[in-house]
């Protein structure tokens, strides 16, 4: 199964190697657009897979702040996702 993630109509992600972990697809890193992701200040702890980081998704002319995120040094219940992004806030995530 090839899963997308698109910004605007713009494709920022696409693999069919994502980890589903809590209905999120993560991506490989070498799957997703480099240049469409600014990092962030922000920061989030999940109590289970450790600390997440986030990023501006920028795509078909519109940025949306911390609408990608990942655990570059999760829990070891979590050491699958790392080096996998997530997406959220407006980027729709669908399998094509």
């Amino acid at each position: 199964m090839t899963v997308v993630a698109e910004l605007n109509g713009v494709e920022v992600a696409r693999s069919d190697r994502t980890v589903v972990v809590e209905g999120n697809h993560y991506f490989p890193v070498a799957d997703v657009d480099p240049t469409a992701l600014t990092a962030t200040s922000t920061h989030t702890t999940c109590p289970w897979k450790g600390v997440a980081s986030y990023w501006t998704v920028t795509a078909g002319g519109t940025s949306v702040a911390d609408a990608a995120w990942a655990y570059p040094t999760p829990s070891d219940a979590a050491r699958h996702i790392t080096g996998h992004f997530a997406f959220w806030r407006g980027v729709v995530v669908r399998e094509v």
